[in-house]
């Protein structure tokens, strides 16, 4: 059993349980631990089994009491769950400490979805963590491949959903991966999306688009991966956006693009999941937009079909790339792209992204 104590100025170390029983009674352990004097007000504590074999027994939680031995001060805690957790395998649950007169932060459950293209027919083989990193604090690492939620496989795509339950993080910051393997092989992570269980926005989408080569005799791969964007969802949002933009554009040239997304003609082409788009000149890129408003259909992204979308956004000069995705939602969300064409008439331009896939 191991602890870990988040302050307003850091975390410990992780504090081993073993070796430390101060005191047994029944169903009840008392322990004694020393913490740094500078963590500062405690604010959550992580609790968990430090083994990562599949073979360890249940351990199961009913209160949690703790007391400065100086000050007296007591938190206690009824948490009545058994670990491993036998929702998703997770072998920690976090509690946020709760203060008198002082704002508790809750505890959230995270949708985490791993997007790939080799992961799932490896997963037997491979270890993989994820340590999610917030302004307020971090989950530690846990793991990616134990119980996966909403798995979607399709020719070169996959996707599947990580469920980690963590006291609230605030706004993210990074994501740390560390993988390692019990085979020599390859796997290819594309990107991961984040977001809370029960809000569709904001996503905070981290691009990795990188192929980790794994070889069973070398240490474990460690990738950190920045917040690449956030997808806020908030059409009042991006009308306050181009508000601002329009306040000052005359100095800023406002330029609007005409965007036709053509979506294959092969069966399951067409997606019901929420795509959005940025553009990336040799002068600046785009914010995020959300091609929700398709000028010729109620219904966008349909196999065969051609939609087109008007953005206004500021100079970005001649363009360069498009990043173009969904967010995987809804059942059969895999889209094949064919192309998408943009027009700049302020350059009197036309730009034609191939996709084909």
């Amino acid at each position: 059993l191991v602890m870990v104590f988040y302050g307003s100025n850091g975390k410990s170390n992780p504090v081993s349980m073993e070796n430390k029983v101060e005191h047994q009674a029944k169903n009840q352990i008392t322990y004694d631990i020393q913490l740094p004097s500078d963590l500062g007000i405690l604010y959550k504590v992580r609790l968990g089994l430090q083994s990562l074999e599949t073979s360890i027994s249940q351990l199961s939680l009913h209160h949690f009491k703790m007391q400065n031995t100086s000050t007296l001060d007591t938190f206690s805690l009824t948490i009545n769950k058994t670990l491993p957790l036998s929702f998703n395998g997770d072998r920690w649950i976090e509690f946020p400490v709760e203060w008198p007169l002082k704002e508790t932060l809750s505890v959230i459950t995270y949708h985490l979805t791993v997007f790939s293209r080799n992961i799932l027919s490896e997963r037997n083989l491979v270890h993989m963590t994820a340590c999610i990193y917030g302004t307020h604090g971090d989950t530690g690492d846990r793991s990616l491949l134990w119980s996966l939620q909403s798995v979607h496989q399709e020719e070169d795509n996959e996707s599947f959903l990580v469920i980690v339950d963590a006291v609230d993080l605030g706004e993210m910051v990074k994501v740390v991966l560390l993988i390692s393997s019990r085979t020599d092989c390859k796997l290819d992570i594309k990107k991961l999306h984040l977001k809370e269980a029960v809000k569709e926005h904001p996503i905070y989408v981290f691009e990795v688009n990188e192929a980790f080569s794994l070889d069973a005799n070398k240490p474990e791969i460690q990738t950190e991966i920045p917040v690449s964007f956030v997808i806020r969802g908030d059409k009042q949002k991006n009308d306050i956006d181009n508000n601002l933009y329009k306040e000052g554009s005359q100095a800023r040239n406002l330029t609007e693009y005409t965007i036709k997304v053509y979506t294959g003609d092969k069966r399951g082409a067409g997606t019901d999941a929420n795509v959005h788009i940025v553009l990336f000149g040799n002068e600046d890129k785009s914010e995020v937009f959300q091609l929700s408003q398709s000028l010729e259909h109620q219904d966008p992204f349909e196999r065969g079909k051609v939609d087109t979308f008007k953005i206004k956004t500021k100079k970005l000069g001649s363009l360069r790339s498009i990043e173009i995705g969904h967010d995987g939602k809804g059942f059969a969300s895999g889209w094949f792209l064919e192309k998408v064409e943009i027009t700049d008439a302020s350059r009197n331009s036309v730009y034609c992204f191939s996709c084909n896939r």
